[in-house]
């Protein structure tokens, strides 16, 4: 994959909003020593830069295909971006509380592009549903599902106080499950409880020809799904009211 040095710095320092940042405590890669730097993430991008004002990043870590986890170290509240592969290189950091640990292994495990597709995939699904639900005239009140990304931040779990551990570390695991099978009900996406369904971990992002899929992309998507989410819940509402005498 080859990055082109001029647009990684204009990006990393343009306003474009950022999903984290922070001061954090970067270990060297041939030194145990922990060096204090500023990161800022955007999108599957971990940028850091010697100080909070300097012009150009130090460097980047691009967050495909990697777990975030949880490690001993003798800097508190310290996680590590693990990579797969024998040769790959893990970064380890460390947060200067729990909360902000918490907050970047939160924002880190939750970067990579296919995170999004999930989503997107998820809104597409919930949009099949009531458009079918309607077609048969299903029974029963309409309850509209928050969306995915809002379904995986309550499901997302604390960070407990002690974690399973291989080989010294605490695993967080980044790498994501399977869907999971559709809906035959043919009544919405509830269980037996009446309570939604959560969706599936998303899963990596992928990269195609090379390039990876803009954000844009999820933004114009989630849009114009949500435009035709309240068109069918309006006409659905007026379906059930009746014509006007």
């Amino acid at each position: 994959m080859k990055l082109n040095e001029r647009s990684l710095a204009f990006y990393a320092t343009c306003d474009s909003p950022a999903d984290n940042s922070g001061f954090l405590y970067k270990r060297g890669e041939r030194h145990t020593a922990y060096h204090r730097r500023w990161f800022v993430l955007k999108g599957n991008m971990l940028f850091y830069f010697e100080e909070r004002d300097s012009r150009e990043p130090v460097g980047v870590i691009v967050l495909e295909g990697c777990n975030v986890e949880l490690c001993d170290s003798a800097e508190g509240f310290a996680f590590a971006i693990r990579f797969g592969g024998t040769k790959s290189r893990t970064y380890v950091l460390a947060a200067e509380s729990q909360e902000a640990m918490e907050s970047w292994v939160k924002s880190l495990s939750r970067a990579s592009f296919d995170y999004m597709r999930l989503v997107v995939r998820e809104l597409e699904k919930q949009l099949q549903e009531m458009s079918q639900g309607l077609a048969g005239g299903c029974g029963g009140s309409w309850k509209p599902k928050p969306s995915g990304l809002e379904q995986s931040r309550e499901r997302l779990p604390a960070l407990p106080a002690i974690l399973p551990k291989e080989n010294g570390c605490a695993v967080w695991n980044n790498v994501l499950g399977a869907d999971r099978p559709p809906d035959t009900s043919g009544c919405g996406g509830h269980d037996e409880e009446e309570s939604p369904r959560p969706p599936p971990l998303p899963p990596r992002r992928r990269v195609w020809n090379g390039v990876a899929e803009s954000p844009s992309t999820f933004c114009r998507l989630h849009e114009q799904y949500s435009r035709e989410v309240a068109r069918l819940r309006q006409d659905w509402q007026q379906k059930q009211r009746g014509p006007r005498p």
